[in-house]
């Protein structure tokens, strides 16, 4: 009896320590950094790097009203990782929300936009999900979203 339950804890020891070396808080700062580098020259983008790490092509500056940080907004967009796989994407009316209940890249990058402005955010992971896993997205990938900001409410 001894012997299982020591047994039994010894499984459970080994399961919670390895569940701690995949949850591991990982500095992809610097892989981030060259992948999406690579990315852009290989799809001969004019990007802009901003302090924070982040990437953007604005493709349409837009003519309406600037996003600001704590704006309500309204913005079509598809997400996918670097090789193109699609995670997640609006509809053409797309969704509304604050500005400031989404990710860093989020909420910086679609201030470079006005209404009726599209581009591209190429998102570290550090301005993402950072190294851990989210919903299907990988800790430590970088984010490519296609916006367009529809209207700022």
């Amino acid at each position: 009896m001894k012997n299982t339950l020591f047994a039994i804890a010894l499984v459970l020891f080994v399961s919670c320590e390895t569940e701690k070396k995949t949850q591991e808080n990982i500095d992809y700062t610097a892989k981030n950094e060259a992948d999406i580098q690579a990315y852009v020259a290989e799809n001969n983008l004019e990007a802009l790097r901003s302090d924070s790490g982040l990437y953007y092509v604005i493709e349409e500056e837009g003519t309406g009203a600037q996003a600001e940080a704590t704006s309500n907004v309204t913005v079509a967009y598809k997400g996918y990782f670097l090789n193109g796989s699609v995670f997640d994407q609006s509809d053409s009316e797309g969704i509304t929300f604050g500005l400031n209940q989404v990710i860093k890249g989020w909420t910086e990058g679609i201030t470079y936009f006005k209404e009726g402005g599209n581009g591209i955010l190429l998102v570290p992971s550090h301005l993402g999900y950072g190294s851990w896993d989210y919903n299907g997205i990988p800790g430590g990938s970088v984010l490519i979203f296609e916006v367009s900001l529809i209207s700022v409410n």
